[in-house]
């Protein structure tokens, strides 16, 4: 009999110090993931319990009681489907990036960040303290590894995994996007692949949080550093991988590699997806700008309607040397009802 473990990459959209929201969606996206799909074990992005990044709510005691709660939960009401989810780990004083893989209320591994990123957005030295040691567990006859975002920047973190046996890493995510952001990450678990022979699952965040943006792009590379699949961008998703042991070691089966369009494409559809974040998660009505007839106030405009639809949008001609219409005809657009002065 081949062993082989069917992976789901949880692609989803959280939302920072939204437990209880985040919770129900874990626990639906790993009951899909079991009843519709058939996985073996569903991966969540990094910190997925509180959302990324929690920054200073994880020095709140309320955050603390709340995320030990529903990581209970996820154990207790996640069955038939082995479940990986990322969490603030709370010990003593000290708090960890952590994860945990649960199987019918048992757990399976459990893994500590080990890099701490410190650097641009980043600011993880503040809230965590590093990990130590590997985690590796085991899956229909397949052993895997884990890690942590930050962890395959580094050799150290994937070479620990591979010592204790590893046949394949699977790497949970916060990624925000940059222009050249998933080529760095492909890069990098490249290299990493180089170092250590054994197949690499990447599951990313998708979504916006205030001036970060996460596009998504969770990704399978094999042992050779060849893409087996690629998930689409600033979109949520729950895609399917599956690896198969083998005499020469794991291999994923090759599935869809989404194309990533081009430069402006990238740009444009991060700044709708913070855009609709932004205003979605803050639970706000609708927008309001204002017109200028210039490109500036034009490409908001678009961005607007493509983020929350047109009929959450109010546009306002101003009066500018660009607007052709004399004042007493200036025009409202895209004026819903429940909007009316």
């Amino acid at each position: 009999m081949v062993d082989a473990v069917k992976v789901a990459l949880a692609q989803i959209d959280l939302i920072v110090g939204d437990v209880s929201g985040n919770t129900a969606k874990i626990i639906e996206t790993a009951h899909r993931a079991r009843d519709n799909d058939g996985a073996d074990i569903v991966a969540f992005p990094e910190l997925a319990v509180c959302g990324y990044p929690p920054e200073d709510l994880l020095f709140h005691s309320g955050l603390r009681h709340a995320v030990e709660a529903s990581v209970d939960e996820i154990r207790e009401q996640v069955t038939g489907i082995a479940v990986l989810i990322g969490f603030p780990e709370y010990d003593g004083d000290d708090i960890y990036n952590a994860c945990a893989v649960f199987l019918d209320g048992k757990v399976l591994a459990r893994y500590r960040k080990q890099l701490l990123p410190n650097y641009a957005v980043f600011d993880e030295e503040r809230y965590f303290e590093a990990g130590k040691d590997a985690a590796v567990f085991k899956l229909n006859g397949i052993r895997i590894g884990l890690n942590i975002c930050e962890d395959v920047w580094g050799p150290a973190p994937m070479a620990r995994s591979r010592s204790a046996g590893a046949e394949c890493v699977l790497v949970i995510n916060g990624s925000p996007f940059q222009t050249c952001s998933q080529d760095k990450r492909e890069e990098a678990v490249r290299k990493r692949i180089e170092e250590s022979c054994v197949p690499v699952v990447y599951v990313n965040h998708v979504g916006g949080q205030d001036e970060l943006v996460f596009d998504g792009g969770s990704f399978v590379m094999d042992a050779n550093g060849e893409l087996a699949f690629r998930a689409r961008s600033f979109e949520e998703s729950l895609d399917t991988v599956t690896l198969v042991g083998t005499p020469r070691g794991v291999v994923p089966v090759r599935s869809r590699v989404a194309e990533r369009g081009d430069k402006v494409q990238r740009i444009y559809r991060a700044l709708v997806l913070g855009t609709r974040d932004y205003v979605v998660n803050h639970g706000f009505p609708g927008v309001v700008i204002g017109l200028s007839g210039g490109i500036d106030s034009a490409l908001v405009l678009s961005i607007a309607c493509d983020a929350i639809g047109p009929e959450k949008v109010r546009a306002v001609q101003m009066p500018f040397r660009y607007t052709s219409l004399p004042p007493a005809k200036r025009i409202r657009w895209w004026t819903p009802s429940s909007w009316q002065p």
